[in-house]
């Protein structure tokens, strides 16, 4: 499994375009963009950058609206099929993902995403394996007969690789972390969920503390 972080919301480059007060803002580019948002909302712009618990007390109290205009799109990589469908229950986010219509078992998906519990257990573990040659024989002999990718997917299971962009607001990723980052998640979506997290902290310190604290224990 691997997450990079794509692109995220910043600032225009060009300062002449920039009302003032964002650019006194003391935090990153996103973060002085919702202190912003913020500041229009209490029309209290002459304290931009002077009050560091300025975002941390919006979210606490649920103002979060102003953390949803800035937006991350991520590249998640080597998930099962079970786990994307999960992510793709967040509705208020994008996604682009790898379509198994049109791209050829061939292509990158020969072998299953395997849970840490099958592989621990050596029978378990053969089993799948197993199931997956049937699988991966029986694919190939419908594309043999001409049968199309559309058709002869069918015969993938949810443990077939997949890779997709996602992109999501902060708000809307306040709500995924605090369901997927929980210890009751699934042990794939969790470690993705975490990793994305590590990735998008740095941007908005201030809007994912609590659950980078949760996560982390501080560190």
């Amino acid at each position: 499994m691997q997450v990079k972080l794509l692109a995220y919301t910043q600032l225009t480059p060009s300062p002449d375009q920039l009302p003032e007060p964002i650019s006194s803002g003391c935090g990153t580019d996103q973060e002085n963009l919702i202190e912003y948002a913020g500041r229009i909302c209490y029309r209290s712009l002459q304290r931009m950058g002077h009050n560091d618990e300025f975002i941390t007390a919006r979210v606490r109290e649920g103002h979060e609206d102003i953390i949803e205009h800035v937006s991350v799109t991520f590249l998640i990589e080597g998930i099962s099929r079970t786990c994307s469908h999960q992510l793709v229950r967040h509705r208020i986010a994008s996604y682009s993902q790898e379509s198994q219509r049109y791209v050829s078992l061939k292509k990158g998906g020969w072998a299953p995403v395997v849970p840490p519990a099958i592989a621990a257990n050596e029978e378990a573990a053969e089993i799948l394996a197993d199931a997956w040659k049937v699988l991966q024989t029986a694919y190939q002999k419908l594309r043999e007969l001409n049968i199309r990718k559309e058709d002869a997917r069918f015969l993938l299971p949810n443990a077939t690789e997949t890779r997709l962009v996602m992109s999501m607001n902060l708000r809307s990723l306040r709500h995924f972390f605090h369901l997927r980052c929980d210890s009751a998640a699934q042990w794939e979506i969790r470690a993705v969920a975490r990793e994305m997290l590590r990735l998008v902290y740095p941007l908005a310190p201030h809007v994912f503390q609590d659950i980078y604290d949760a996560c982390f224990g501080g560190a």
